[in-house]
Formats: structure tokens, C-alpha cells, sequence
């Protein structure tokens, strides 16, 4: 394959599952604000004090004893407990500035990865059990990650659905965005975290996508932040959990696969940003205030079915 070693039905078959798996925990998570809880703030309390600093501590010598992995796992668990705050206490919904803290979680995740990808650029070789890859292909890949940041947009129109599991329901964040982040967030994981990117890549964002597309829609971040800590959490306990093994699957290592998922990536966010400007202009909006995209009719049929309010 271009940008695999070839993989076996089998492996399919166990990526299916894990993406499965994700989702199902996510839907775990998102039941109620007791199995949120336990989901995101006790398991991960345990497993700091008694198991991560034994599996993913520094000396440990794998892939995940950097920086960047304990981080990535604190920041994705932030977000969904300042996710949990808002769905499930009223008096918090009422405070406008709480709903900084939403896109603001996000464009530090983004920016995170954006980090990471620029200081990877001259790294060659095997380090702690992974393989890295640098080139210009890093630029360009973190370049689309900052387009997708600063595409961020319609916050201020968050609102919390009235179904049990009081989602958090973010009308103008549109599958165009989802999409480019997708693309982008691939290619970051390709390029940084190269023989982990069917799993950590591709499969974890459609365990976050399908259900924004399907079970509930709107709900794309909180999807996100969910699959995402769950998946971190799994990995800093067990690091090389299909890193290694017969289901293991390892890039190419090509640099013209590198090049085409970042020029993919880039040309998608910089599409999304080109059709975001041209709304402003257009439609004489503020991104700084309004919603961007209420005229399209994903944007109505998201906020009628979770408001139950016709939107004109």
C-alpha cells in the first residue's frame, strides 16, 4: 500500500474493533454525568498515581515517555471535564465566558500537535520505539493545523441538548471543518506518530466522526474529547498495544506519501478557510460574535432537533 505495509484481513478486522470499542466507550461516557465522571476523573485520578508513572514515566524508554503523549492525555481529559461543567450545571451555562474555554481546548490541542509537528522536522530514526521521519512535508502539515485553528468559529452559539444525556451541541461547526480536521489530524498523526496512524490515526477520529455523523449530530467535539482520552488513557497503560505484534501495522516510511497527506491537508483547510472569509464578507458577519453558517440547512435541521425550535 502507499502509505502501509500491507495489511491483513485480520488486522481490518481488529481495527474495526478498536474503532467499535471507542465508540462505545464513548457512548459510556456521554450516558450520564455519573458515568462521565468515573469515565474522566476517577479512572484517570488511579491511574496517575499507580500506574501511569510505571508504564509511560520517564526512564520507561517507550513511545509514549515524552512530553508531548502526558500532555496530549491531560489536555483531552481537561476538555472533557470543562465539557461535563457545561452540559450539567445550569448556573455555568448562564456565564457566556465559560463558552471560551470550549474552542479554547481545542486550538490548544491544535496547537499542541502544531508544536510537535515543527519539532519533529530534523528528527531521523528510532527514538523511544518509534520511528521519525522529518521533512518539509511537517511544515506544511502544521501550516494547514493553524488554518484549521484559526477556522474555529460560531462558539457563542453552543447550547446543550434536551435529550438525557444533555450533549454538547455545536450547530455551526459543520462536516466541511469536521472533515478538514479530520484530513489534517491524520496527516499530523502520519507525520509524527507515523507507525501508530491506522489506529491512533484513522481510527480514532471515525470512532469520533461516525457518531457525529449518525447517533448524534452536532456533538462532533464532545465525540472527540471522549474518544480521544479514552484512547490516550489506553495507551499510556498499555504502550505498545498494537504498536508491536502481528496486527501492528508500520508506514510506509515514504517520503512522496508524507508530502501528499500534508498537501491534502493543507489544500482542504486552506478550501475551508477561503469559504469562511468569503461567508464573512458575503453574509457582513463578525467571527469574533456571530454564527457563521445559520443559513445552511445542516446548521438548521442541528439547532431544530436540539431545541426544538424552527430555525428560519
Amino acid at each position: 500500500m502507499f502509505f502501509f505495509q500491507n495489511i491483513s484481513l485480520s488486522t481490518w478486522l481488529i481495527f474495526i474493533a478498536v474503532v467499535v470499542g471507542l465508540m462505545l466507550l464513548n457512548e459510556f461516557g456521554r450516558y450520564s454525568k455519573i458515568t462521565g465522571t468515573i469515565s474522566f476523573v476517577i479512572v484517570p485520578i488511579i491511574l496517575t498515581i499507580f500506574v501511569w508513572p510505571r508504564t509511560s514515566g520517564p526512564g520507561t524508554g517507550v513511545q509514549t515517555a515524552n512530553w508531548f503523549q502526558w500532555v496530549k492525555t491531560y489536555s483531552a481529559l481537561a476538555g472533557c471535564i470543562i465539557f461535563m461543567t457545561l452540559r450539567y450545571f445550569k448556573k455555568v451555562q448562564a456565564k457566556k465566558w465559560f463558552y471560551l474555554l470550549v474552542p479554547g481546548i481545542l486550538a490548544i490541542n491544535i496547537l499542541e500537535a502544531v508544536i510537535r509537528e515543527i519539532e519533529i522536522v530534523n528528527l531521523s530514526g528510532v527514538i523511544d520505539g518509534m520511528t521519525y521521519l522529518g521533512g518539509n512535508w511537517n511544515y506544511l502539515n502544521a501550516a494547514a493545523g493553524i488554518l484549521n485553528m484559526l477556522t474555529i468559529c460560531g462558539w457563542f452559539g453552543i447550547i446543550i441538548s434536551k435529550n438525557k444525556q444533555k450533549d454538547m451541541i455545536w450547530p455551526d461547526m459543520c462536516w466541511f471543518w469536521i472533515i478538514a480536521y479530520d484530513i489534517w489530524n491524520f496527516a499530523y498523526v502520519y507525520n509524527c506518530v507515523t507507525d501508530r496512524a491506522l489506529y491512533s490515526g484513522l481510527g480514532l477520529l471515525l470512532a469520533a466522526t461516525i457518531p457525529a455523523f449518525t447517533i448524534k449530530k452536532g456533538a462532533w467535539l464532545q465525540h472527540r474529547a471522549q474518544t480521544l482520552a479514552f484512547w490516550m488513557m489506553i495507551v499510556m497503560t498499555f504502550p505498545n498495544i498494537l504498536s508491536t505484534g502481528q496486527h501492528a501495522i508500520q508506514s510506509s516510511h515514504n517520503p512522496t506519501a508524507y508530502y501528499t497527506i500534508s498537501i491534502i491537508s493543507l489544500l482542504a483547510n486552506l478550501a475551508v478557510a477561503i469559504y469562511q472569509i468569503r461567508t464573512i464578507i458575503k453574509k457582513h458577519k463578525n467571527p469574533l460574535k456571530d454564527e457563521l453558517y445559520c443559513e445552511l440547512e445542516t446548521y438548521k435541521k442541528i439547532k431544530e432537533e436540539n431545541t426544538k425550535v424552527c430555525v428560519k
